[in-house]
């Protein structure tokens, strides 16, 4: 069995942090046992309870972007989608105390203010609009604040990270960008092909976001973005946010030291002003690693298959970064950030007042 992050004495206090993507569930829990080995969980396995969310409030975060809706898999998207937004609300009417549903920038320091998460509804998938474009204001109507575009294959709008075409957005694809900019909620471009990514950034009458990635000069592979496509979302008013994920490093095996490469890159690329951190991940850590470890090749196997797999996932390859996980992740970043010679205004709005920032401009 492997630990976690040991403690640290880095203090949080009086920092907003926000995560522009990650997971608010305990992924030990038996809800969660059948599906703890794979890189996306369906809300079937999804477990929030009580150890996640006191979890959540120890690590200092504020506010997280989860995944909800259709992402892959056999399922209608729309219907499922719509299920999967009735079970949020549920989940946050289950515990008010403890949770708040963002629907604007504000609510991400209100959540701060009363002690609660800030839940923020997002897509990892547009596929669930279909062919009618009402449904953009429907899903803004219930809640959902992020819209991405695609996942790593193409899909009815454009072209995610790994399709080879690389052929950019469909026609629906702009009119699905102008609507989701009619109704406020983000563009984001996260999963999304090199040319899909350039298109919408410069179409988008608002500014669009790039809410889990690395930076392709750091680490060359299909899921982290290149210079151009950094330079143009964030010279637009954008947001970058870097993922704990096994891309930031060739090997597959990515540390908190190639997180902090990345987020340097991103800022010498982007300025400090427009980059963040989308984990992709869990504030409770998985206890287990070895009972996870063999389990993994399977659902990597399963990935790829079924064509959702990036260059970078492997046997071996964990969906996260071992030594910046559990509830001190976010501390230890500040540390390592510190450490670096980052100053604490910097190091503040990475942790998430960059985010708030652009929520502002895009949700108002």
């Amino acid at each position: 069995m492997t630990t976690a992050t040991a403690s640290t004495s880095t203090s949080t206090d009086g920092m907003l942090i926000v995560n522009a993507l990650g997971e608010l569930q305990n992924p030990n829990a038996p809800e969660a046992a059948e599906g703890a080995g794979q890189l996306l969980q369906t809300i079937d396995e999804l477990a929030v309870d009580g150890r996640a969310i006191a979890e959540a409030h120890a690590s200092g975060m504020n506010a997280v972007n989860i995944t909800l809706g259709y992402v892959m898999g056999d399922m209608p998207p729309y219907e499922h989608t719509l299920h999967e937004l009735d079970v949020w609300d549920g989940l946050i009417a289950a515990h008010p105390d403890d949770l708040l549903h963002v629907r604007t920038a504000s609510d991400l320091y209100r959540a701060k203010d009363e002690g609660r998460i800030g839940v923020i509804y997002g897509f990892q998938n547009g596929v669930a609009v279909g062919d009618d474009l009402g449904r953009v204001a429907t899903f803004q109507q219930r809640g959902v604040r992020v819209f991405q575009l695609t996942y790593n294959q193409a899909n009815h709008l454009g072209d995610g990270s790994m399709a080879p075409e690389n052929r950019g957005l469909t026609p629906f694809g702009r009119e699905v960008v102008e609507a989701v900019n009619e109704s406020r909620m983000m563009v984001d471009l996260s999963h999304s092909g090199e040319n899909t990514c350039l298109e919408a950034a410069r179409i988008s009458s608002r500014p669009v976001s790039v809410n889990h990635t690395g930076c392709r000069a750091v680490t060359d592979l299909p899921r982290n973005k290149t210079d151009e496509e950094l330079r143009l979302v964030a010279g637009r008013g954008g947001f970058v946010g870097i993922y704990f994920m096994p891309f930031l490093n060739p090997t597959g095996h990515a540390t908190a030291a190639d997180v902090v490469e990345h987020i340097a890159h991103a800022v010498n690329v982007c300025g400090e002003d427009a980059v963040g951190i989308g984990t992709d991940g869990p504030v409770t850590a998985i206890d287990d690693l070895d009972a996870y470890a063999a389990t993994l090749a399977a659902h990597v196997a399963e990935r790829q298959a079924a064509g959702v797999g990036a260059a970078g996932e492997r046997a071996d390859t964990y969906p996260f970064v071992v030594d910046l996980r559990g509830v001190e992740q976010f501390r230890e970043l500040i540390r390592l950030l510190e450490k670096r010679g980052y100053g604490s205004g910097r190091i503040e709005k990475i942790l998430g007042r960059n985010f708030a920032a652009y929520a502002e401009r895009v949700w108002g």
